[in-house]
């Protein structure tokens, strides 16, 4: 995907790298603000489409409740507020977590991991970031009396009712699907149509721009309950926190998806897929486009979470800078 400079990585005041990457801002019609790089080729947004997935299972049957809906969109962080979460989900289905096709795992979060080694644990398929979400999908087999043996099968019901979704929400159809790091699978969309869908989810609407149940429930649930969707510590909690009325989902190698109360979105992916730029350009590009100003907005935690600093012998000397055009 071509991509332009749209960070900078300074250290005492030297300009010693850059991040590469694309983004782009639409209005609350959907239509595109301003863009920096190619916002329009086909990209993997990872876990941003989870929020996504889990309106296709709502549509189908899933119920669940706020907070355990938020953790079927979640990339969490494996603290024990989310494992419980997750084992809530199955039990509800009668499941368990053999049931699970997550690889086995450890805690994202630090301190959930160091926990877990020190009481003697092992990595496990229920500690894996995306356990929620697998979880979710199981209790829609169920719901639906679909086999729960092969629910990661692409032609699955469960799988097709998800792609039909995305397409629709999107509005583009799916042009590759490949195999999600937890081994579901994973569907392509252009950074515009990412955030398409994401404007149209916080606004409770269909891909057609009609007042959608399902898509509310789903905004509702992440606003309710942001630390569900990652955990206690992470930035995409900070950012929607600061943000009332926001959704948002970040994914791995360096993709984010953000949208606000008022339907306006963005996207965005760094081309190196560096984790540690994310948070800048959503920060920089919330900040380009004015939300920063808008009322109820901390602006301040807005720009903490956009902070990413450099150190030199254990010291801060330097940052990673914003450039977008």
């Amino acid at each position: 995907m071509p991509a332009v400079p749209v960070a900078e990585i300074v250290r005492n005041g030297f300009v010693e790298g850059h991040h590469y990457g694309s983004v782009v801002a639409l209005d609350a019609e959907g239509a595109v603000l301003w863009s920096v790089g190619e916002v329009a080729s086909q990209i993997l947004p990872r876990s941003c489409n989870k929020p996504v997935q889990a309106l296709g299972m709502v549509r189908v049957g899933l119920d669940l409740p706020p907070d355990l809906l938020a953790l079927a969109c979640a990339s969490h962080s494996g603290e024990p507020f989310h494992i419980d979460g997750v084992r809530r989900i199955l039990a509800s289905a009668g499941l368990s977590e053999a049931d699970l096709r997550t690889p086995p795992d450890y805690p994202l979060d630090d301190a959930a991991r160091e926990q877990v080694i020190r009481g003697g644990g092992t990595k496990a398929p229920v500690l894996m970031n995306c356990s929620g979400k697998h979880a979710a999908m199981l209790a829609t087999c169920v719901t639906n009396g679909w086999p729960t043996e092969t629910y990661l099968d692409p032609d699955h019901p469960v799988q097709r009712a998800i792609a039909a979704t995305f397409a629709e929400l999107t509005g583009e159809p799916v042009a590759v699907t490949a195999v999600d790091g937890c081994g579901a699978p994973l569907l392509s969309a252009s950074l515009v149509g990412l955030a398409r869908a994401f404007g149209r989810l916080s606004l409770g609407q269909d891909g057609s721009g009609a007042e959608d149940p399902s898509a509310a429930r789903i905004a509702s649930a992440i606003r309710a309950h942001p630390a569900y969707v990652s955990g206690t510590t992470r930035d995409e909690r900070a950012l929607l926190t600061a943000l009332p009325g926001a959704i948002g989902k970040a994914g791995a190698e360096c993709c984010y998806a953000v949208a606000l109360a008022d339907g306006r979105a963005f996207a965005l992916k760094a081309d190196d897929g560096a984790p540690r730029v994310r948070p800048v350009l959503m920060a920089a590009a919330l900040a380009r486009t004015g939300v920063l100003d808008d009322e109820g907005v901390d602006a301040a935690a807005v720009r903490r979470t956009g902070v990413v600093e450099l150190l030199g012998g254990g010291v801060p000397v330097g940052e990673i800078r914003a450039v977008l055009p």
